[in-house]
C-alpha cells in the first residue's frame, strides 16, 4: 500500500474514462461555480453518478490542480481491506484470519491497479463494504440511532457513486431487516426460568414487541430517508432533464440486461465468469470460451447478441493483463468462491461458533453475484464493475484459508498428518502466488507502473497522462498551442462520446490559472442547447474530422492533425 501511494503521488491522472468524463465533470464543476448539468456531446459526463468526482472535486478547489486526484481511490482501497478485516472478525476469525482477508484482497491485481487512479470502483466498493459491517452489526444486538444513520449513509453514498453498488446493499439491508425483526419478536419471549406472569403481563409482553417492531420499521424509513438526501439532489436533475432517475434511454439500454430468461442469464453469467477467472494460460482461455459458445448455442442463445452483450463488443477477451480497466482476478475469486460454498454448505468446518450469521452473510454474497450477472451485460471491462462484489466476498476466502491452516497447528485426528500438510503447503503457495500478482501489477501494470517503459520516475507528466494514447500528446499541444496563440477566449468543442475532453482543461487555462471559458457546440442534453458556433473565438476538434468540419462556419480556417484539430475565424 506504501508503494500504492508512492506510485499515486507521482503518476498524473491518466485513466482513459477519466480522460473522457470523470475529470471534465469537475472542471465544469469549477468553471460555473455549481453543480448544475451543462449542454455536451458526452452523456456520462451528467447521467453516471457523480459520487467519487464530488470527493475530487474538493481536492481540484483545495489544491488547484489534480495533482492529489489518485488519493481518492488510493483511500478507498485502504478503507476497502479496513472494513473487510472487520467483517471477518465479525463472522468469528481471529487476528490471523483478518490478516490473510486484508492480504488476499490487497494482493489482488485488480485492487493494486485501481488504488493509484481515478476510477470509481474502488470507491463504491468501499462504501458497499461500510454498509456490510454495519449490517452485520444488527444481526447479534439492537441497532442504535448512530448505526442507522450510518447505514442510510452508505447505501444512499453507494447510490450516487455507483448504482451497481446497490445490487449489494439491497441484499444486505434486507438481511438486517430481518435480524432486527427476529430481534425484535423475541423480546415477547419470557426470560429464562420464569414462567409467564398472571393477568397483564402478557399484554404487556405483546405491547413490548409492537414497539420493538415499529422501531425496526422506523428504522428501515429512516435508512431509506438518509440515503435519499444523500442521492435525491442528483436523481433529481437527472430525472428533470431525461424524464427518468435513470437517465436517458441510450444509458438504460447499453449496460442493463434486456433479455432475462434463464438461457440468457446462464450464458451471461458464464461469459462474466470466463473474463473475471482469465489467466495467461492461452489454451485454458480459448477451451472455456469454445465450450461457453458451443453450450450458449445448444441453449439456443447468441454468445454476442445485443441484448446481453454491450455495444459491440465481442466475447471473448484477454484479461490477464494488469491493466487497471480489464485485469482478471483468478486467485482472490476462486478463493471466494470456495469459501461462499463451504459457509453455504459446510459452515462448521470453518469452526466459528455459531452457523447462522455465516451462512446468512454466504447467501447474501451469493444472491449479489447472481443479481449482477442477471442484470448487468457482459462487457471486457466487466471485471472492475464486479469488484465491489470481490470485496463482499473476501471475508469468506480469509476464513476458509485460516481454517486450513488451523487445521494444521491443531490436527483433527480423523484426518490423516499427510493431507494436513498438503492442505497447508497449499494455502501457503496460494498466498504467496497472490503476492507475486500483487507485485509485478504494482511493478508492470498498465498505464502506471514502478518499473519499464512508462515508469513514473522516468515518464514526463505530459507523456505520463498519454501513456493510453501516445501519439495524442503532441496533437493536442499543437492545437492548444495556435489556440492560445491567437487570443482566443470563448472556445467551442466538439467531440464525440467517448473522446478525450479533459487536455483541453490542462492545456487552456488562463494565464491566472483560472479555468478555461469551453463550451460544446453539441448537446444531447434536450433542454440544453448547444452554443452557436460562430459566437466563439476558437473551435477545438477531436475524433472525427468531417464531424467537425460541419460545425465550423462558413470561412473560417480548419486544421486537423490525426485525432485533433483546431479551427480559426478569418483575422486569427
Amino acid at each position: 500500500m506504501l508503494l500504492e501511494l508512492l506510485v499515486a503521488l507521482l503518476a498524473e491522472p491518466n485513466n482513459f474514462d477519466s480522460q473522457t468524463y470523470h475529470l471534465p465533470k469537475v472542471e465544469h464543476w469549477v468553471a460555473q461555480g455549481d453543480l448544475d448539468f451543462w449542454p455536451t456531446a458526452i452523456h456520462r459526463q451528467v447521467t453516471i453518478p457523480p459520487g467519487a468526482e464530488y470527493l475530487l472535486l474538493h481536492l481540484r478547489l483545495l489544491t488547484g490542480s489534480d495533482a492529489l486526484h489518485n488519493l481518492v481511490q488510493w483511500a478507498a482501497g485502504v478503507l476497502c481491506l479496513l472494513v473487510v478485516a472487520r467483517i471477518t472478525a465479525q463472522l468469528g476469525g481471529g487476528r490471523r484470519a483478518q490478516l490473510i482477508t486484508a492480504f488476499v484482497l490487497a494482493t489482488t491485481p485488480m485492487v493494486v491497479l485501481q488504488a493509484t487512479s481515478t476510477q470509481t470502483d474502488l470507491v463504491c466498493a468501499a462504501w458497499v463494504a461500510c454498509a456490510a459491517t454495519l449490517a452485520l452489526d444488527g444481526l447479534r444486538r439492537r441497532t442504535g440511532w448512530g448505526t442507522l444513520l450510518g447505514l442510510g449513509a452508505a447505501t444512499g453514498l453507494t447510490a450516487v457513486t455507483k448504482t451497481s453498488g446497490l445490487l449489494a446493499v439491497g441484499p444486505l439491508l434486507v438481511l438486517w431487516g430481518l435480524a432486527q425483526l427476529r430481534l425484535a419478536l423475541a423480546d415477547r419471549a419470557p426470560a429464562a426460568g420464569r414462567a409467564p406472569a398472571a393477568g397483564r403481563a402478557p399484554a404487556a409482553g405483546r405491547v413490548r414487541s409492537v414497539g420493538s417492531v415499529v422501531r425496526v420499521v422506523g428504522g428501515s424509513a429512516l435508512i431509506l430517508v438518509v440515503a435519499a438526501l444523500v442521492v435525491g439532489p442528483f436523481l433529481t436533475r437527472v430525472t428533470a432533464e431525461f424524464g427518468n432517475p435513470l437517465g436517458p434511454p441510450r444509458l438504460r439500454e447499453s449496460i442493463p440486461m434486456e433479455r432475462h430468461d434463464p438461457a440468457s442469464i446462464l450464458v451471461n453469467a458464464l461469459r462474466i465468469g470466463h473474463t473475471a477467472f482469465d489467466t495467461p494460460l492461452a489454451p485454458l482461455r480459448s477451451a472455456s470460451a469454445d465450450a461457453i459458445i458451443e453450450g450458449a448455442d445448444v441453449l439456443g442463445v447468441d454468445p454476442q447478441d445485443r441484448a446481453i452483450t454491450f455495444g459491440r463488443e465481442v466475447f471473448p477477451v484477454p484479461a490477464w493483463y494488469p491493466d487497471e480497466d480489464r485485469v482478471a482476478f483468478p486467485i482472490a475469486g476462486a478463493l471466494a468462491v470456495l469459501g461462499t460454498l463451504v459457509a453455504l454448505v459446510r459452515p462448521r468446518r470453518l469452526d466459528l461458533g455459531p452457523v447462522g450469521p455465516l451462512r446468512s452473510y454466504a447467501v447474501v454474497v451469493l444472491t449479489t453475484v447472481l443479481l449482477h450477472t442477471s442484470m448487468l451485460k457482459w462487457q471486457p471491462w466487466g471485471n472492475r464493475l464486479l469488484l465491489y462484489a470481490l470485496v463482499l466476498a473476501v471475508p469468506l476466502a480469509g476464513l476458509w484459508l485460516d481454517a486450513l491452516l488451523r487445521r494444521h497447528t491443531n490436527p483433527e485426528p480423523s484426518v490423516p498428518a499427510r493431507r494436513q500438510a498438503v492442505a497447508t503447503v497449499a494455502t501457503v503457495a496460494v498466498l504467496a502466488t497472490s503476492a507475486l500478482a500483487g507485485v509485478l501489477a504494482l511493478s508492470y501494470g498498465f498505464p502506471r507502473r514502478l518499473v519499464g517503459s512508462g515508469s513514473v520516475f522516468t515518464t514526463s507528466d505530459w507523456d505520463t497522462r498519454f501513456l493510453r494514447r501516445p501519439q495524442w500528446a503532441d496533437e493536442f499541444q499543437w492545437a492548444a498551442t495556435a489556440v492560445r496563440d491567437s487570443g482566443a477566449r470563448r472556445i467551442g468543442l466538439v467531440e464525440q462520446n467517448d473522446n478525450w475532453e479533459y487536455p483541453w482543461w490542462l492545456l487552456l487555462r488562463q494565464p491566472d490559472g483560472g479555468s478555461p471559458d469551453l463550451v460544446s457546440l453539441q448537446s444531447v442534453l434536450p433542454e440544453r442547447p448547444p452554443a452557436d458556433p460562430a459566437s466563439m473565438d476558437a473551435i477545438v476538434c477531436t475524433g472525427s474530422q468531417p464531424a467537425c468540419a460541419k460545425l465550423v462556419p462558413a470561412g473560417w480556417r480548419l486544421e486537423f492533425r490525426g485525432y485533433v484539430g483546431y479551427a480559426l475565424p478569418p483575422g486569427r
